[in-house]
């Protein structure tokens, strides 16, 4: 099989995950970065001026459009780098530095959204919520990762009580129709849904709008307790032998909330189609940047981008 049948099979949305449509734009909107970038890296090699026009000398192994493919498959089936390099004919270290490359330059993308903008914080999120009138969708979720070695500190930082494994977890926003609007909070899997929030300054942000409302899952009961009028949550747990008429309402105050906060969910399912979040077996300090990078490709398709 030859390498432009390679190229071409590749470049395939099966493999990428994203339509042509889609991947021209992606290669146009990198393309000046990618470019600033490797120039910036020559400039330190050289330490003085270019004496060469711009193109001059031996030419990569690898182009532009074969680094941000291999990236794109990498991400979305977890292929790895060694097969990648086979298939491309080239060594394992020029597919891992050209994934390491386009994966930074996705993930500074930031997330798309239906006005146009492009959101980078959770600050960003609450005041494109607050200009656009959107009620946000907040819900937190965990990816499997390697156990660290024994006896480094902190290993047991990463066992997760819910899944009782080794994880990482990030909170994502979504609004009514299941865009991606912002992914972050990546912390270790023990720690609460409500602290890594706390920690990214969420109840500054709920003072600072009050008008913004946001959904959340039980785990923000006590965020719901702080903040009663922005934050809404489920209703509590009845108590044993409650009247049939309070149970009634309380499954329909449940289910109600429930369906207007589903949105997050499928966000979150459409996340994790990438199979590398699926469980993420790189190494675990790359992660924030792979989840910011798939995030920002998805919101791109949600916020109806890239047709």
């Amino acid at each position: 099989m030859s390498i432009k049948a390679i190229r071409a099979a590749f470049a395939h949305c099966a493999f990428t995950g994203l339509s042509r449509n889609h991947l021209g734009l992606l290669l146009t909107e990198l393309q000046p970065p990618w470019t600033a970038a490797r120039e910036d890296r020559l400039h330190a090699r050289r330490t003085r001026e270019r004496v060469r026009k711009a193109g001059a000398g031996r030419r990569p192994r690898l182009s532009f459009t074969d680094r941000v493919v291999i990236t794109l498959v990498h991400l979305r089936l977890a292929i790895p780098h060694a097969a990648l390099a086979i298939a491309y004919g080239v060594d394992r270290a020029t597919s891992t530095r050209a994934v390491t490359q386009i994966r930074a330059l996705l993930a500074r993308r930031g997330f798309a959204t239906p006005a146009g903008t492009r959101l980078h914080t959770l600050a960003d999120v609450f005041a494109y919520g607050a200009a656009e009138g959107v009620t946000l969708r907040l819900d937190a979720t965990e990816i499997r990762v390697r156990r660290p070695q024994q006896g480094r500190p902190g290993r047991k930082a990463f066992v997760s009580g819910k899944l009782k494994q080794n994880t990482i977890k990030t909170t994502v926003a979504a609004d009514h129709h299941g865009a991606t609007l912002w992914c972050g909070a990546t912390r270790p899997g023990r720690m609460h849904d409500l602290t890594a929030a706390r920690i990214e300054g969420i109840d500054t942000l709920l003072d600072a709008y009050p008008d913004v409302t946001l959904l959340v899952d039980a785990g923000y009961q006590g965020l719901a307790r702080d903040h009663p009028g922005p934050v809404c949550a489920p209703p509590l747990k009845l108590r044993p032998g409650a009247p049939p008429e309070q149970q009634t309402a309380w499954e329909h105050d449940r289910k109600h909330q429930s369906s207007q906060r589903i949105a997050v969910e499928h966000t979150i399912a459409e996340l994790k189609w990438w199979r590398v979040l699926q469980r993420f077996t790189g190494r675990r300090e790359l992660l924030p940047e792979t989840i910011n990078a798939i995030a920002g490709i998805v919101s791109d398709k949600s916020a109806g981008l890239t047709w």
